[in-house]
């Protein structure tokens, strides 16, 4: 009984201290993700090149087969919003958010699309409550509402 114990113990410990995948901006490298999904790779590769066209076609793919996956929609929704087409990029960005209403990289990129300062600020109060700690994504958003209010 001690030894089966004791392997329980070790087991937990392993789950607590293996590592995740965090949330990150769409132009990083994630090699384990990109490992898992060619398409989630391509459409890492094309954000990074700022190839919208590419990265849409590459994240809708990776989307069919990992239907909850948030992050592939926030993606859908940076690569649409990015390439001008604003209201496919708000419909991603609402299952990213309904997929997970934490979702640091959704709340901030709405914020920054909506073109409604009173929304963005929505947005920005929920990263607030969000990032415990400063986060990327905080202060991307107050910059971008900062510049707006100096217009």
């Amino acid at each position: 009984m001690w030894k089966l114990g004791r392997v329980l113990a070790l087991v937990g410990a392993a789950v607590l201290l293996a590592p995740t995948a965090p949330y990150s901006d769409p132009t990083e490298e994630e090699p384990t993700l990109g490992r898992i999904d060619r398409d989630y790779a391509e459409a890492k590769r094309a954000l990074a090149a700022k190839e919208w066209e590419s990265a849409i076609k590459a994240l809708s793919s990776a989307a069919l087969r990992d239907t909850r996956n948030a992050d592939i929609q926030s993606y859908l929704g940076f690569a649409y919003r990015k390439s001008g087409q604003l209201e496919p990029a708000f419909r991603h960005y609402e299952k990213a958010l309904a997929l997970n209403p934490r979702h640091r990289g959704a709340h901030e990129y709405v914020g920054e699309a909506v073109g409604d300062l009173a929304k963005a600020e929505e947005h920005l109060a929920a990263l607030e409550r969000i990032c415990l700690l400063p986060c990327e994504e905080l202060e991307d958003l107050k910059k971008e509402i900062d510049a707006a209010l100096s217009k």
